[in-house]
């Protein structure tokens, strides 16, 4: 227990548990929990809450749901435990499930426990201790579509989890949900997006397949290998995972993607795609499409990447409410409402070209 885990920080005051209590439970449940551990939390995390606990022979993550108002259907804690559980029997990217607890005298709320990846995760600058030449940046990009591409190859019946969706009509419900959510979650100094989101609901597409999509995929929900960076070695954070169409998952993906020549999307930035030798995001759309079959063309492509920004402002907007409401005092959130205006006026441009 030498090395500090990147990310791993103090433990908010208003996110703290009775460690004692959980670290009997664990010991129930896994070897090598003896005594209490360090409990560290991560802070890149903007939904549900990650925390390390640090033994001395083992490092184990504990996941479990903010405090607060939540989505409708989101923060499934089983949910997640579950995917993790199935698809880890065919997918070599997920962190081996340690036990759930749904007893609330614990913590509280539903939790679950999984072993920790070791690895590299890149958050918002590429660790400075890690090399990583324009040469490698491009291979990273390359296996980071590829893996993308695997897991969406997956046969949902083989992984056990042909039951995660609803079927058919996944674009319509994520377009009419997503704007919901950003009504609900609308305050005033923020855009009203009314044009933009009735363009979205006009102009959507047929989904192209049904398949495990991720619905959070980016650089810092990914663990490259320590020996070389450009090989994922783990793919985190599951919460938003289900079937569905596999081009959402792709514009989800590049609404966090903020290339070298982005100027107003820069200070946004939570990942370093913006490094010498790095994908655009025409590239990575180029490659993915290629690999999985679709026929695609830039004008066809706009619709989502107008979906991938609208989504990416509904996300940050939901945390900003949250904050405004004084149910959470992250301070990282409080100039969100900032990043929904810059988002918000890149979609009012890329919606205005068509």
């Amino acid at each position: 227990m030498t090395e500090q885990v990147a990310g791993a920080g103090e433990v908010r005051t208003e996110d703290g548990f009775d460690v004692a209590r959980v670290a009997a439970w664990l010991r129930e449940h896994a070897p090598d929990t003896e005594g209490l551990p360090e409990v560290r939390q991560f802070s890149g995390g903007a939904s549900n809450l990650t925390f390390l606990l640090r033994y001395p022979h083992r490092d184990l993550i504990l996941r479990r749901a903010p405090r607060g108002t939540k989505a409708r259907g989101a923060h499934d804690m089983h949910r997640e435990y579950r995917i993790q559980s199935e698809l880890g029997a065919v997918l070599p990217y997920l962190a081996p499930m340690v036990a759930f607890c749904d007893d609330p005298d614990i913590l509280g709320a539903d939790f679950y426990v999984m072993d920790r990846i070791d690895g590299v995760i890149p958050r918002t600058d590429w660790p400075a201790d890690v090399p990583l030449d324009p040469a490698q940046a491009r291979r990273l990009c390359e296996n980071f579509v590829d893996t993308l591409v695997g897991l969406h190859s997956v046969d949902p019946v083989a992984a056990g989890l042909a039951d995660l969706g609803k079927g058919t009509g996944y674009v319509r419900r994520q377009v009419e949900g997503w704007a919901a959510r950003f009504t609900n979650a609308h305050t005033d100094d923020v855009p009203a997006l009314t044009d933009e989101i009735a363009w979205l609901l006009d102009h959507q597409p047929d989904d192209v397949a049904n398949c495990i999509i991720h619905n959070d995929y980016k650089f810092d929900n990914v663990v490259l290998d320590r020996d070389d960076p450009t090989r994922v070695v783990g793919i985190l954070d599951w919460e938003m995972a289900t079937l569905g169409d596999p081009l959402m998952d792709v514009a989800g993906a590049l609404g966090y993607w903020v290339q070298a020549d982005d100027e107003d999307l820069m200070p946004l930035r939570r990942v370093p795609t913006h490094l010498p030798g790095m994908f655009t995001r025409a590239e990575f759309v180029e490659r993915y499409c290629a690999a999985m079959g679709f026929e695609m063309d830039a004008q066809r492509w706009r619709w989502y990447e107008a979906f991938g920004l609208f989504r990416a402002v509904v996300i940050a907007q939901q945390i900003y409410y949250r904050y405004v409401l004084g149910q959470t005092t992250n301070p990282a959130f409080a100039r969100l409402g900032e990043a929904v205006g810059v988002l918000g006026a890149r979609l009012i441009e890329v919606v205005g070209e068509h």
